[in-house]
């Protein structure tokens, strides 16, 4: 099984949500149709703009917990390493 740790964004990339999952294709589903209550629904967060993939659910926990913690900033160059156009890498 794999575990994905992702950032996602909205629309205008102002707002950043980090999260952990099983199924990254379900996940940003649930997102875009707003099935899930709170943050991601309130501000929109629809756009997938970073997913690092994990063997161990441990692992991808330990991950999310370290990206939370920092400043925007180092989240922006982490996604731009990867995504440098801010890209929806789902749809």
């Amino acid at each position: 099984m794999s575990y994905f740790v992702y950032i996602a964004t909205n629309k205008t990339n102002r707002v950043l949500y980090t999260g952990v999952t099983n199924n990254i294709v379900r996940r940003m589903s649930e997102h875009k149709e707003g099935f899930i209550e709170g943050f991601t629904k309130k501000y929109r967060v629809k756009k997938l703009v970073f997913v690092q993939e994990f063997k161990s659910i441990q692992d991808a926990i330990v991950s999310e917990k370290k990206i939370k913690g920092w400043l925007r900033k180092k989240k922006i160059e982490l996604i731009k390493g990867l995504n440098p156009t801010f890209e929806d890498l789902l749809f």
